[in-house]
């Protein structure tokens, strides 16, 4: 049996994220799931790629607020709330993409800016911002959040016990961010899949999922190393990179939780 293990909730770009035991599935993913993004001065959107310490700001949902902590000082928080009447409209860049987003009040601002070491603006992407997943990969014309790329990623926890017994050092899940988890199958057996149930809800395996250095940054320290993608490189690079873990679209919404049950269909 397949069973959904963990529930990952990321709701600023990049920071740390939050493990839930229930979640529900909008038109953009997750509820809450990137919505919510750090960009420079130029509106180009900032990730530990480049500022490993992103991995030290810890952030929660309290009420109508983000609850955002730095794990490197006590007592040093800040709470953001999820809708403001001082947004101001802002063009953000994701890659290649170029979207609507609401920029926060300069104080928000100045005290990202201020933990992370790069002069940065806190942006929320509305309902009505348009930015459609790769038309080489979409069903529907599902639209994605400030993800990557797609509303949702699942890896096994097979496949990461396979990896770790390839490191001298092993790693957590959470370096490579999925949404998902999950027990049961062989390691990678996620990469076969086609059409696979979560609950009630049916999920479309449309592309593994490419990694980056992000996953050699430390979550605990912030640190950057050369694994795990040095070893990853190793046995699972392909033509598109180094392969971990894969991308999901789903054509409905509904509710998932911890406990449920996963059928593969194809």
């Amino acid at each position: 049996m397949l069973t959904l293990t963990g529930i990952n909730i990321f709701p600023i770009k990049s920071l740390g994220g939050i493990q839930a035991q229930s979640a529900t599935l909008t038109d953009r993913g997750l509820k809450h799931d990137r919505r919510w993004m750090l960009v420079d001065q130029a509106g180009k959107f900032l990730t530990q790629r480049t500022v490993p310490v992103m991995s030290q700001l810890l952030v929660s949902i309290k009420g109508n607020h983000l609850h955002v902590q730095n794990q490197k000082v006590n007592d040093d928080d800040l709470l953001v709330p999820l809708r403001s009447d001082e947004w101001s409209p802002r063009d953000v860049t994701v890659f290649a993409d170029t979207c609507k987003a609401f920029a926060y009040p300069q104080v928000i601002n100045d005290w990202f800016s201020e933990r992370i070491g790069v002069s940065c603006e806190l942006v929320f992407m509305p309902d009505d911002a348009d930015r459609p997943v790769d038309p080489d990969y979409s069903i529907t014309d599902e639209q994605v959040s400030f993800a990557d790329g797609y509303p949702a990623l699942i890896i096994g926890e097979s496949s990461l016990t396979d990896l770790n017994s390839r490191l001298d050092e092993p790693v957590t899940m959470e370096r490579f961010r999925p949404n998902l988890v999950f027990s049961g199958g062989t390691p990678y057996c996620e990469d076969d899949w086609k059409q696979i149930q979560i609950g009630a809800v049916e999920f479309t395996a449309v592309k593994l999922c490419a990694r980056c250095v992000l996953t050699t940054v430390d979550p605990l320290t912030g640190e950057k190393g050369r694994e795990p993608l040095k070893t990853l490189a190793t046995y699972r690079k392909q033509k598109q990179g180094v392969m971990f873990g894969q991308n999901l679209l789903h054509p409905a919404k509904g509710e998932i939780k911890v406990g449920d049950e996963i059928k593969v269909i194809e």
